[in-house]
């Protein structure tokens, strides 16, 4: 397994809590991913007593958020329509600056990210983000071979769509700090296999369990996305590693490679296949090939792992984000975004907690599943995505 960098205190401090727990409800969150947890600081830091439920650790090394590439990159995957789901990664972009000040500089890997063209159609498909991205106010550049070969060398391609102000963080870092920063906040933490919301004792209960908040919530419609990545460890002599995320798409198939200390992460495969958490040969197959294609030098680097996680996808590739009732919050149907969009759900839960609801997150709201008062379940997409990239 690729290591994880030392995190130091640093990453530990605490911000000021507004007000005293005693004087908030009390709170329930189920599920120790990224979302469940960064819910749980926020809700700790405004200053409810707060209880974290999971069948493990909080960040378990089974969990999906422990399988994720760590990219915060909704510019590089933005496509004309998807204006609610650009707006809500910008805006949870725009709080990674914080959370990432506040968990510890070291989380963040890289800055920017390079989106590589090999030929013509995958020149017309970057131009045509670039120009609807950049046309939304958000910083993206065309970029020339030449232009590319100066910021990457090693990398192929005859042209890239450049995000400079997209991040990539080390997702094992980052559940590791946040873990540590609820511990410091005196979040209370419950290992349990068997969870129903409603005999919980606390005032408000946060559904945030990933693919499996439909067995806690059945009118909730999410379903389990299998993904697969890999873990690669750069060698003495090897070609060095991309200082950026350097995104691709190789024979239909999209493929990304993340920065991280000693090397990088590959991903992503996608299937439904329920909740088969194998890792096929194919994948392996694939995912290296692309990536070879994108850094031709990677075949020297070292096979330190392949994984696989099941990310919740929802029928309209938005969360699902909001109150179910008077007492309970979902959040949950992050596909591949849950890094990235996991502080903006965060903002959300909590005003939802204080009856505000978050304006950023309005297209988020349970009740478009239904189209009344509460959600339901909706027919699935046969495509979850364009890119079927993991975050």
């Amino acid at each position: 397994m690729a290591s994880v960098n030392p995190i130091p205190p640093s990453a530990f401090a605490v911000p000021a809590v507004s007000s005293p727990n005693s004087a908030r409800e009390s709170v329930a969150v189920i599920g120790g991913g990224v979302v469940g947890l960064t819910v749980a600081r926020a809700a700790a830091l405004a200053g409810h007593p707060v209880r974290l439920l999971d069948r493990g650790v909080p960040g378990r090394p089974d969990g999906a958020s422990w399988v994720a590439g760590g990219m915060l990159a909704p510019f590089s995957e933005g496509w004309p329509g998807e204006d609610e789901l650009l707006a809500l990664g910008a805006a949870s972009l725009n709080r990674w600056s914080a959370l990432a000040a506040e968990l510890g500089e070291h989380v963040v890997t890289a800055r920017g990210t390079l989106t590589v063209a090999f030929d013509s159609a995958d020149v017309a498909d970057l131009t045509t983000i670039a120009e609807w991205v950049g046309a939304r106010g958000h910083a993206v550049e065309m970029l020339s071979r030449s232009a590319l070969r100066a910021l990457e060398p090693g990398v192929g391609g005859r042209a890239a769509l450049s995000c400079p102000t997209e991040l990539s963080v080390d997702n094992r870092a980052v559940l590791t700090a946040l873990a540590e920063s609820c511990k410091a906040l005196g979040v209370q933490v419950t290992t349990t296999d068997v969870v129903d919301p409603a005999a919980l004792p606390e005032d408000r209960v946060v559904v945030a369990a990933g693919w499996a908040s439909s067995a806690l919530l059945p009118g909730v419609s999410v379903r389990p996305v299998k993904g697969e990545i890999l873990r690669l460890r750069r060698r003495a002599g090897s070609v060095p590693t991309p200082a950026h995320t350097v995104r691709a798409t190789v024979n239909g198939r999209a493929v990304y490679l993340v920065p991280r200390a000693d090397g990088l992460v590959v991903g992503a495969t996608q299937y439904e296949h329920g909740d088969d958490t194998a890792v096929t040969v194919a994948g392996v197959r694939d995912l290296l090939a692309d990536a070879e294609r994108v850094l031709p030098g990677i075949a020297d680097y070292e096979f330190v792992e392949a994984a696989a996680g099941l990310r919740p996808g929802s029928p309209d590739n938005l969360p699902i984000v909001g109150a179910v009732d008077d007492r309970t919050i979902v959040a949950t149907g992050h596909g591949r975004n849950g890094m990235l969009l996991a502080p903006v759900t965060a903002d959300a839960v909590v005003a939802e907690l204080r009856g505000e609801p978050l304006p950023e997150a309005a297209c988020c709201a349970p009740t478009r599943l239904s189209g009344g008062s509460g959600p339901s379940s909706v027919s699935r997409p046969s495509d979850l995505s364009r890119t079927g990239a993991l975050s």
